[in-house]
């Protein structure tokens, strides 16, 4: 996926306001009761881009800029 492209903005927020933590929190949640798997962005080895993926949303950094969700894939 290209940066831009394909990209949707679900929540956004300020986690040092109590309110809007509890919103992206919900949120968050939501995301994964829905069947979406969650991953933060990290700067990998040799400027790779890699992701971490976390389960809740206290496993998230504060300083991440984002979380992407993503559909676990079909199949079995």
């Amino acid at each position: 996926m290209t940066p831009g492209h394909g990209e949707v903005v679900i929540a956004e927020g300020d986690i040092e306001l109590p309110e809007a933590e509890r919103e992206l929190i919900a949120e968050f949640r939501r995301q994964l009761d829905a069947g979406l798997w969650a991953a933060v962005p990290v700067v990998g080895r040799a400027g790779r881009r890699e992701a971490v993926m976390v389960r809740t949303f206290a496993e998230v950094p504060r300083d991440a800029e984002r979380v992407i969700f993503f559909p676990r894939a079909a199949g079995g």
